[in-house]
């Protein structure tokens, strides 16, 4: 029973066949489907979906072994049947597009394709053990029961709130294994939860039973493993409900990519398990599951492989299968499209084991012998081939007649390097209103992530530049959201030390910190060392905000004192409005308010006044004569205030011509 093997998009699937383990089947980087030969060690078969660029291949998984007279299609051959009994045939691939294509070994081509039970890609795909039933779980939350009798559905409903990103059918077919961030164990007959399990943080990408007991005896168990998680957890289905934590948890170097196990029948019986983690290692357990255990269990073997160079380099493991002796394993490792597969002997007593391997040789040779069984479709010239990078562009389509200069030509023509493509990407025009120029890149944002990943790994500064150049938030956000985990740590670096350069650049960059903090806050938290990874930007922040409190309250007070002169400004200027009169009324009063009034007038009257100054004039002249001693103490003090007056005026004047 095999599980893993491409339950999440960033990994690949690889999967070996049931039973006799005859065929590796996985889907490369390219989207074709290639099925290889363990025995003879070759390519058996090679599929390239329709749709292989744009619906690439996320799961796999073989159906069970089956005699042939099984076959919808098989009636025919029936005194057949006996040669080729319990023979793994058919494959269940889920793609992006949301389609389940069934694929046939036996026929070497695709048997039926199943679409419009979903609406997003669809993650995982399980078989039911003895009826021609798929389930499939995906993106839209809900998980479909195929018919593969009629290639249709039977049924469909909705799982989670989340995507589903895992499934797994019990070995007596009656219970279904569900799981997004929550594990939910449903009854297949009515389609209703019978138990929820929960105890992951993320999204949960293997799931497969440990055990073949029934859920009544408290003998049935389960494995679950999720993304970012180095525990493999395991759950007991108890009769009275109490489930709600795992009763044994497995430890690992990272995150599980492909799980192979042999179940356990009876308490007696041990589980054996093989675990191959995303960093390429393999981890053997042997455990009794009899309940609970508290110590989480290491493993009792870790296999590695490296090459025989002078500086050893690690060769990643893709898959592993147990033999039916406990010493036996199958591994297939190296590259995905080009993998080597070997049986060894691995003794299990030594803790850790170290498998050097020269991978060059060994590759030579199986390229040799796999030339001439490889099944490819045919291509007429009626068809579109897509070349990988372009959106839309179409390549020459390679016919028979066509001559290999002529090809390369064209190949030269069309297809552009990475280097053109990115220095066509201009982000500081990219609007909606305006098409692109024939031939530029659209630059979506997974390509971004892509770029971003390229340009840390090789330390490109243009790259980098282009990518940080955006000022879009949601682009950025969904560019940190998409980085893989191990591109985090360097990203962070990158924008510390950007973030030490001109203020200008620093502005763009604590945009990218702030996406970095908000979708990864908690796997920077799970780091042993982060904080003298993260010391020189804590110091540069902390530096940089140490003047903030000042500059504030110094901004504060500016603002005062600026609304104040403000303020006294506006007052005057209505106050000289009001005191600049156009039209002055004489009565007869006392001697001091005339006095006042007459040097109070304004130098600029109108022509119709001047014979009541001159005859003011004369009066006062009579007047002071009079009584020269009395008002001598007087009008000097009231003179100069109302000079003062009139220079007061004179200014008010002046200030608010000059305004």
């Amino acid at each position: 029973m095999a599980a893993g093997g491409g339950s999440s998009s960033l990994q690949l699937p690889c999967v070996f066949s049931p039973k006799s383990r005859q065929y590796l089947a996985l889907c490369a980087q390219d989207g074709r489907l290639r099925i290889w030969n363990t025995d003879s060690k070759t390519l058996h078969q090679e599929y390239v979906p329709s749709a292989h660029l744009s619906a690439t291949c996320i799961c796999i998984t073989w159906g069970p072994c089956r005699t042939v007279k099984e076959g919808p299609q098989r009636k025919k051959r029936k005194s057949e049947a006996g040669q080729v009994e319990e023979k793994a045939d058919l494959l269940a691939m889920g793609t992006a597009a949301g389609t389940v294509l069934i694929y046939s070994t036996a026929k070497g081509s695709l048997h039926c394709t199943l679409d419009g039970g979903h609406s997003g890609a669809v993650n995982c795909v399980q078989w039911h053990p003895e009826d021609s039933i798929l389930y499939s779980g995906s993106d839209d939350t809900n998980i479909v029961e195929w018919d593969l009798q009629t290639g249709k559905t039977r049924s469909k409903w909705k799982a989670d709130r989340a995507a589903v990103t895992s499934l797994a059918v019990s070995p007596d077919g009656k219970l279904l294994l569900s799981a997004g961030q929550v594990i939910k164990m449903w009854d297949l007959d009515t389609k209703e939860v019978y138990r929820k399990f929960t105890g992951h943080s993320t999204a949960v990408t293997t799931l497969c039973f440990a055990t073949t007991r029934p859920p009544d005896s408290n003998g049935l168990y389960f494995l679950s493993g999720a993304a970012h998680d180095r525990l493999l957890s395991v759950w007991q289905v108890r009769e009275d409900g109490k489930d709600k934590n795992s009763v044994v948890s497995f430890t690992l170097t990272d995150e599980p990519q492909h799980i192979d196990l042999v179940t356990s029948n009876s308490k007696e019986e041990a589980l054996r398990m093989a675990v191959v983690c995303k960093d390429g290692q393999l981890h053997l357990f042997e455990h009794f599951l009899n309940g609970p255990c508290k110590k989480p269990m290491s493993p009792s073997c870790t296999v590695q492989m490296s090459d025989t160079k002078d500086s050893p380099v690690p060769i990643p493991l893709l898959a592993a299968g147990l033999g039916a002796d406990t010493r036996s394993i199958l591994l297939a490792y190296g590259n995905h499209l080009q993998p080597v597969m070997e049986k060894v002997e691995i003794n299990t007593s030594e803790r850790h084991i170290c498998l050097t391997r020269d991978v060059q040789t060994s590759l030579s040779l199986s390229i040799e012998t796999a030339v001439s069984k490889v099944k490819t479709p045919i291509v007429n010239t009626n068809s579109k081939v897509l070349v990988p990078g372009l959106p839309g562009h179409q390549a020459p389509v390679k016919g028979t007649a066509q001559g290999l200069e002529k090809r390369k030509k064209d190949a030269d023509t069309k297809e552009m390097s990475i280097a053109e493509r990115i220095g066509e990407i201009d982000l500081s025009s990219v609007s909606k209103g305006r098409g692109a120029p024939k031939g530029t890149v659209s630059l979506q944002t997974d390509n971004f992530a892509v770029l971003l990943v390229q340009g840390l790994e090789s330390s490109d500064a243009n790259i980098l530049n282009k990518v940080f150049q955006t000022r879009k938030e949601m682009v950025i956000k969904k560019t940190v959201a998409r980085l893989p985990l191990p591109a985090v740590l360097p990203l962070v670096e990158e924008i510390t030390k950007r973030l030490q350069g001109h203020p200008f650049t620093a502005v763009l960059m604590v945009r990218w910190l702030k996406a970095v903090l908000m979708h990864h806050t908690s796997y920077l938290a799970s780091l042993p060392d982060l904080v003298t990874q993260l010391g020189v930007l804590y110091h540069m922040i902390e530096s940089r905000v140490k003047m903030f409190h000042k500059l504030t309250k110094l901004h504060g007070k500016l603002y005062l004192l600026m609304t104040q002169v403000a303020t006294s400004d506006s007052s005057n200027t209505v106050t000289d409005v009001d005191h600049t009169a156009k039209l002055v009324y004489e009565e007869e009063s006392s001697d001091e308010d005339e006095a006042s009034g007459d040097e109070g007038l304004p130098d600029h009257d109108s022509d119709n006044w001047e014979e009541e100054e001159e005859e003011a004039a004369m009066e006062e002249k009579m007047e002071e004569d009079k009584e020269e001693h009395a008002d001598e103490e007087e009008d000097p003090g009231n003179r100069t205030d109302s000079k003062a007056n009139g220079e007061e005026d004179m200014e008010h004047g002046d200030e608010s011509e000059e305004e």
